[in-house]
């Protein structure tokens, strides 16, 4: 056995006293260690998770928070400090995490797993085998969904829309902006005969006002922000206020377009997504994750239930197949083509797109 003593941050004074910062840095002054970071009165989606988190648990005994090293990035820190016998931090130990939910869920608590989306990726065994096959009602608060900015590719969480919708027994939501995530909180609370996951981003909301903790929503049905005649764009997630912006482009082109918010990866709301596909000419998903996630997840239904032999034209805009370095979070969308100016015109290529006529010579 070999045992290496290190020191966090060794030889930069700044880091070597942060406990818990320093990870991934944006531009810093290097002689006061200062961090150049855009200030905002918009509220952090980790600081709403947490506040929300902790108004349920002054009401609810049984929930119980639980992270693996990362307290102050995922509100756990703030959790704790109301309830130290029901915050659980265990350590770079994130597959421990996943289980010990798990054995907590069997006894009747409500354990609450607040682990990076790029993090939870090295529990997936447990998730697989603890959590979904016994359907256990663990809670996955899944902060850093999405591009993240300054802390890179390393901490991108592009993955988790697919690696969870494709498990048997789950429920996967990603809110709009930071009223839905409080909504999403809420009816969590009560899903207590299978596993659920919420994935918000790192960053801050849109300015909404906040609903109270006893605004639920139906599970697996997604709300219309606008309706229209021509395109259907199904979001989920927080591209939504893009795609607000990219319906406003595309209107002064003459598009009527629908908006629809879908919240759920999983279950899908079928019955909305099949109703608009009759009712558009052109469907298209906006999500910010890999191919195989949502979008993947809503082409096979409409496949399945034969709209595309009735000749709607779908497409899908997801990350791309590429990891995205670190920069400001809106120049890392636009590298991956998901910001409003890229959606209307992805929309707009297809809806006047000229028929190409091949000659053929004999």
């Amino acid at each position: 056995m070999i045992h290496i003593k290190t020191q966090k941050g060794k030889g930069y004074s700044y880091a070597e006293k942060a406990n818990d910062h320093y990870h991934g840095v944006s531009k810093f002054n290097v002689e006061t260690g200062e961090q150049l970071k855009s200030k905002s009165n918009l509220p952090a989606y980790t600081k709403v998770f947490a506040n929300t988190l902790v108004k349920h648990a002054k009401k609810d005994s049984k929930i119980v928070g639980i992270t693996a090293a990362m307290p102050g990035g995922t509100g756990m820190d703030i959790f704790g400090k109301e309830f130290p016998n029901r915050m659980y931090d265990v350590g770079i130990a994130e597959q421990h995490a996943v289980t010990f939910a798990a054995g907590l869920a069997t006894e009747g608590y409500k354990p609450y797993a607040a682990i990076y989306s790029t993090f939870l990726q090295r529990a997936y065994d447990q998730v697989v085998h603890d959590v979904a096959i016994q359907s256990l009602p663990v809670r996955f608060a899944i902060d850093r969904a999405g591009l993240v900015g300054a802390d890179g590719s390393t901490h991108a969480g592009s993955f988790d829309i697919t690696y969870l919708s494709t498990l048997p027994n789950f429920v996967v939501m990603a809110p709009s902006d930071e009223a839905e995530l409080v909504k999403m909180i809420n009816t969590s609370v009560d899903i207590n005969d299978r596993p659920s996951a919420i994935r918000y981003p790192r960053g801050t909301g849109v300015g909404v006002d906040l609903p109270s903790i006893d605004e639920k929503i139906e599970i697996g049905k997604g709300r219309v922000v606008q309706q229209g005649t021509q395109v259907c764009i199904l979001n989920l997630g927080t591209r939504l206020e893009e795609c607000k912006l990219a319906v406003e482009e595309l209107k002064a082109k003459g598009v009527s377009t629908t908006l629809i918010d879908a919240r759920f990866a999983k279950p899908l709301d079928e019955e909305l997504i099949l109703k608009s596909a009759k009712e558009h000419e052109l469907m298209i998903t906006i999500e910010e994750g890999s191919i195989g996630g949502f979008g993947s997840h809503v082409k096979n239904l409409l496949a399945e239930r034969g709209v595309f032999d009735k000749g709607l034209k779908f497409r899908s805009m997801t990350l791309p197949d590429a990891f995205i370095e670190q920069n400001d979070p809106k120049k890392m969308y636009d590298k991956a083509g998901l910001n409003s100016s890229q959606i209307s015109k992805k929309i707009s290529d297809l809806l006047f797109q000229k028929e190409t006529i091949r000659v053929v010579k004999n």
